[in-house]
């Protein structure tokens, strides 16, 4: 017995050698898939910490754009992906508000892991600069005083614009004619051209026209101001409390990423995200990085995720 215990010690100790699980380790090469087209606000902003990342943590990163079905088909394929970190999604509100409206195949709260949140950037309802409109007010009591015909553009349907406009819809009880569009820049088209009053979308599509003074922004939907426009009244200092409505773009993981490479990864782009370089691009676009990983980040989806399941359900909002 003595002598099978001694032949049997090594081959155990082996076994147990064998199963104890390593720390799993960041792959040298990402991909971080963008749904949305090259040269957009969002892909930039993935453009520029993936750089960051590539030169400061000595891997490949690279970015994949593949636009299609209002973000869906990218994400459907990044949940898809071998859950190792290899391959990451780097999206928007769009995210939480596509499975209110449409079936998906995923569930953005389970069947994802949130990296970070990189940026967040807030909405603003804007006229043109002659607009009889020089306050929200003035534009509520006008939809008030005729309901039905004052009209308010997005960059279309279901986006984080149209929500918020929902949102405010219900807050302040107007009735304005919502019209889509296929993007912020045929909206502000539409908007410059007299047809449509008022147009709402995020700080990154019409900066350089608030900047230029071809568009006049009547409120900034985040709960305080912008601090890059801070003459321009919030939507709670027009008297419609708890009224915060942002955009933002952030970094996701497939569900099951290892805790190790998952950890690994909210340290690598988190510190990227407040690396003064980010800084310094960020402020060239207008932006502030909004860095929020982990536990942190998806308190803020759930929150958000809930919200837009309240406003879609109450404006009964469908895919279009």
């Amino acid at each position: 017995m003595l002598r099978f215990a001694r032949r049997l010690l090594p081959l155990l100790s082996a076994m147990v050698l064998c199963s104890a699980p390593l720390d799993a380790q960041v792959p040298k090469t990402l991909r971080i898939i963008v749904p949305l087209s090259a040269g957009g606000g969002g892909d930039i902003i993935a453009r520029m910490i993936a750089e960051q990342v590539s030169r400061t943590q000595s891997i490949s990163v690279v970015v994949e754009n593949r636009p299609g079905a209002g973000t869906v088909l990218a994400t459907e394929y990044v949940a898809r992906a071998e859950p190792d970190g290899a391959t990451l999604l780097f999206t928007n509100a769009a995210f939480l508000i596509n499975p209110h409206v449409r079936r998906q195949n995923y569930d953005p709260l389970k069947t994802f892991e949130p990296v970070c949140n990189i940026v967040s950037y807030p909405l603003f309802v804007v006229v043109k600069p002659d607009s009889p409109f020089r306050t929200l007010a003035d534009l509520v009591n006008a939809a008030h005083a005729k309901p039905g015909v004052v009209t308010v553009a997005s960059a279309g349907p279901n986006t984080a614009g149209h929500i918020a406009l929902e949102t405010l819809k219900i807050a302040t009880k107007m009735d304005v004619i919502y019209v889509p569009f296929a993007g912020t820049a045929p909206a502000i088209t539409a908007l410059l051209g007299g047809h449509v009053m008022a147009l709402y979308a995020d700080y990154t599509s019409v900066a350089e026209q608030l900047k230029n003074g071809d568009l006049r922004a009547l409120s900034v939907a985040s709960a305080k101001r912008f601090e890059k426009l801070p003459d321009v009244p919030t939507v709670t200092e027009a008297g419609y409390q708890d009224y915060d409505q942002q955009s933002w773009n952030g970094l996701f993981a497939p569900a099951n990423t290892p805790p190790a490479v998952l950890e690994q990864l909210r340290k690598m782009f988190g510190d990227a995200g407040r690396s003064e370089e980010i800084k310094s691009k960020l402020a060239l676009q207008g932006l502030l990085p909004g860095i929020s990983c982990g536990a942190d980040f998806k308190a803020n989806l759930q929150q958000q995720y809930d919200l837009f399941g309240r406003v879609i359900s109450s404006a009964n909002l469908k895919a279009q």
